[in-house]
């Protein structure tokens, strides 16, 4: 009988930025993943696109994989014992994720997908909005996902990239201007965007395409476009299946289950 993949999941893409390196490292904890099951930590976002790739692995070999997904604190211990892989949720992500968890070495992290970023509206976008130059107007109500110094998060820089990325100081200020939430994490950005009724929210691809009822989304112009990988670093000791999930995470067929929420190789 197949074993059943298990998906825990909670809706934020935020962990704490540490105040002092390793604040979160426990050396009490052994590193112990060689357990028979595949298991994956890392923010929220592409977890959602992992799991439909991680059903189509298990149906094809009968491997058990655990996907725990939200902020850091959420399953930092547990990840210290028994963390086969990472995901980082752009490379500064996980950039951070390697200051606690002391057997993963960041010359053995791969990124293995890019997004772009994109403005999300509410649904149906009832504010026509058709590029960036749109969020300049005023009245505009912007949400943006925003470390703060103090949060880990792939959102990070993204809006001032994005508003500054003609070298025009004027359109930084007034985007600015227009931005009425700063949120540590796409989750806490989602609920702000919903609770202030916002206008747009920059983010990524898999927001509005696994809320629809809530979300829609236009693309940035090319000149405006921030593109961010999601990126995985394997324990050295891992299980043997760990790794051959990894190598199945970049095939053909992993492309194209990642491909439906907004990822690319």
């Amino acid at each position: 009988m197949k074993n059943t993949i298990r998906v825990l999941a909670l809706l934020a893409c935020v962990s704490p930025v540490h105040a002092q390196e390793g604040t979160l490292a426990d050396p009490s904890i052994e590193h112990k993943p060689a357990d028979g099951i595949v298991k994956l930590y890392g923010a929220g976002g592409p977890h959602t696109a992992f799991q439909k790739v991680a059903t189509a692995w298990e149906e094809k070999t009968g491997n058990k994989v655990v996907i725990t997904a939200g902020p850091e604190t959420t399953w930092s211990a547990k990840a210290q014992a028994d963390a086969d892989i990472l995901w980082g949720t752009s490379e500064q992500s996980m950039t951070a994720f390697l200051q606690t968890y002391g057997s993963f070495a960041s010359d053995g992290v791969q990124p293995i997908y890019v997004r772009p970023a994109i403005i999300a509206v509410r649904a149906g976008n009832p504010k026509k909005i058709e590029g960036f130059e749109d969020l300049l107007k005023d009245g505009m109500k912007i949400v943006v996902t925003e470390g703060a110094g103090v949060a880990n998060t792939s959102g990070t820089g993204v809006w001032e990239d994005v508003a500054g990325r003609t070298g025009t100081l004027g359109e930084i200020s007034a985007f600015r201007a227009n931005i009425v939430a700063f949120e540590k994490g796409s989750g806490a950005s989602f609920r702000a965007f919903k609770n202030l009724e916002a206008d747009a929210w920059i983010t990524w691809p898999n927001w509005p395409i696994n809320n629809p009822d809530v979300l829609s989304y236009v693309d940035l112009d090319d000149n405006r476009r921030i593109w961010r990988d999601v990126n995985v670093v394997l324990s050295p000791k891992a299980d043997p299946e760990a790794k051959a999930f990894l190598e199945f995470l970049v095939t053909p067929e992993a492309e194209a289950l990642m491909k439906t929420e907004g990822w690319k190789r």
